[in-house]
């Protein structure tokens, strides 16, 4: 099931984190893929949009964790779409390497995460600063894991932000809790940096709590204000 924040971006709600879909002028935009067992649930909510799977152009990865890439290998006898994400992270997605075994979120990715992951039959390009995928700007925001990274379109005037924050119910911004930082440090950094070069948005998109339909760059602002 999905529901529609605002034209052309929709929410879908997994076990573990949410999904979304995003219409980027003519193409399909898959943002983060969930759980392994969301696969149904992404088939669902992209039918509910009003689309097939078939019709996904790309797919856009914030970070690798199990609940943002785990259900890409059981869609990809479905999906005809490239994959992109961060050289760091994206390379553990295809299996190039493996996760660092330094600090207790890297040790639950290596031998949670890695497991459970499968790796899919879809291509896969590594973007990083400055790059832009269709209408949207790649920003590198490590500390989360260390190839984290957030989407702006300032066309759409939408950000994906993947867990560099987690939604509330009024409204607000905050921090994921410390202990699924890999670097909390370094995160924190990461959203000061990005409120200060991220173009405006009204759109926030996260993998964790309510998204928010409006208000995003302030809510951003009033976060990275708490943290200076």
């Amino acid at each position: 099931m999905s529901r529609e924040l605002v034209a052309g971006v929709w929410a879908m709600e997994g076990r573990a984190s949410s999904m979304f879909l995003v219409a980027d002028g003519d193409d399909l935009v898959l943002v983060d893929a969930g759980v392994p067992w969301d696969a149904g649930t992404i088939r669902e909510g992209v039918r509910d949009a009003g689309f097939g799977l078939g019709d996904v152009d790309r797919v856009l990865v914030t970070h690798y964790d199990v609940d943002h890439v785990g259900a890409l290998a059981r869609l990809d006898d479905e999906l005809d779409a490239t994959v992109y994400a961060s050289d760091t992270d994206g390379r553990i997605l295809t299996g190039e390497r493996k996760p660092p075994l330094r600090g207790a979120k890297a040790v639950l990715t290596r031998f949670v995460s890695v497991p459970l992951v499968e790796r899919p039959d879809l291509e896969v390009r590594f973007v990083g600063e400055g790059d832009t995928v269709g209408s949207f700007e790649v920003f590198e925001t490590p500390g989360h894991t260390p190839g984290h990274l957030c989407f702006v379109s300032d066309r759409l005037g939408v950000g994906l932000l993947g867990d560099l924050v987690r939604g509330t119910a009024d409204g607000a911004l905050r921090r994921v809790p410390r202990v699924f930082d890999g670097n909390r440090r370094r995160a924190g950094e990461s959203v000061r940096a990005f409120a200060d070069r991220a173009p405006a948005f009204e759109v926030a998109c996260m993998g964790h709590g309510e998204p928010l339909a409006a208000g995003g760059s302030d809510a951003l602002a009033d976060l990275a204000a708490r943290l200076a």
